[in-house]
């Protein structure tokens, strides 16, 4: 899989780009504030529906634009798609496969997979779980795009949810039936997305310690582990029917609290990716170099599991090479030139490992140009 050409209109700062990509190497040098980093993301956009950089929509316009236009041709496998994303803040976004329209959006996850390495990951170890749980769905809905539907109607769930409890706190003599059904629904949805979760954390797990192995041969193993709300009982099922009875078990034990707090206490929402090395948590023993190590493995095993299932996704480097040390820049170096497309953004070319040599273009005053 690779990406053919990608413009964009009113994203970030651009007013508009224009680029055309090959297989293999290529490398995006300027400046810090020159937009480097938001034609990657644009691509990161088709790929996921979102951005690693910010929450909203909103940003991603052009100051002074009502709306963002992201078109990019995508091959695999010898056949060409092309992905039209128009981005309006405050209405629903619209989405074209080959200039026809589709009905949402999220018809387009699949088309483009891409891993993303940024210096945005090292919240990933550093972070709070809300990270943590952020890569384990997209790296789950770029393996199985029917997630984002999943995940779409597990969030829509717990607000509803959410809100309810934040009325039924006010009322001492709220009915509690309506909790009843919408518990129903938070433990059908959430056993559908953490199944999908325990499989995916069982299934990266030894691409993850491989890969930390190879960036940080010197430093202990590297271990993770899934720690659900409910408990340490059930970390190793991965049976969606096994999983709902349990959340509606554990819903229905902890209705007091929740009642009484306004919030909900159960569900994937609550749980976290545990990232170990050796015996010791990663956050808050790991060193600096071990927390960079940790977050490279973490994307690196993602890209491995994804490379081994399907077609091999698009390696994105924004801007990182800068932020490793010699080793560790060359284990990415490796990783990197066996990929079938790599895109790398980088302030200076020297920056860039020689390895990793391709086509380049210049980043600078509002213009992008090959060189």
């Amino acid at each position: 899989m690779y990406v053919r050409h990608l413009q964009v209109t009113d994203f970030r700062s651009w007013e508009h780009a224009d680029l055309a990509f090959e297989p293999g190497v290529s490398v995006l040098v300027g400046r810090n504030g020159q937009g480097k980093t938001n034609l990657v993301e644009a691509l990161g956009y088709v790929a996921t529906l979102g951005s690693h950089r910010v929450a909203t929509d909103a940003p991603l316009v052009r100051h002074g634009a009502s709306r963002a236009v992201v078109r990019t041709a995508v091959v695999n496998e010898g056949r060409e798609l092309l992905v039209e994303l128009e981005v309006t803040p405050g209405r629903a976004n619209r989405a074209r496969i080959n200039r026809g329209p589709v009905p949402r959006p999220r018809d387009v996850l699949g088309i483009l997979r891409t891993v993303l390495f940024a210096p945005e990951d090292l919240a990933l170890v550093r972070g709070d779980p809300g990270e943590r749980r952020r890569f384990l769905d997209e790296l789950l809905t770029t393996r199985s795009p029917r997630y984002a539907g999943v995940r779409g109607d597990y969030d829509r769930v717990l607000r509803q949810r959410g809100a309810l409890l934040k009325t039924v706190r006010a009322s001492r003599n709220a009915d509690l039936g309506t909790l009843d059904v919408w518990d129903g629904h938070l433990a059908r949805h959430g056993a559908e997305l953490l199944a999908g979760r325990l499989d995916l954390v069982s299934d990266i797990a030894p691409h993850v310690a491989a890969a930390y192995a190879e960036v940080a041969p010197e430093s202990r193993p590297a271990r993770v582990a899934y720690r659900s709300s409910l408990g340490e009982a059930f970390p190793g099922v991965h049976d969606r029917e096994v999983l709902e009875d349990a959340l509606l078990a554990e819903l229905h034990r902890v209705r007091p609290q929740e009642v009484d707090r306004g919030v909900c206490l159960v569900g994937p929402h609550r749980d976290d990716l545990e990232l170990f090395l050796g015996e010791l948590p990663a956050k808050g023993y790991a060193s600096h170099g071990e927390s960079w190590s940790f977050a490279l493995a973490l994307r690196l095993g993602g890209y491995e599991l994804l490379r081994a299932e399907a077609a091999e996704p698009v390696l994105v480097l924004d801007d990182v090479f800068a932020e490793l040390d010699r080793g560790r820049r060359r284990q990415l170096a490796k990783v990197a030139a066996a990929a079938e497309q790599v895109l790398i953004t980088a302030a200076v070319a020297e920056d860039v490992p020689e390895e990793l040599e391709g086509a380049r273009f210049e980043v600078a005053h509002g213009e992008v140009r090959r060189v």
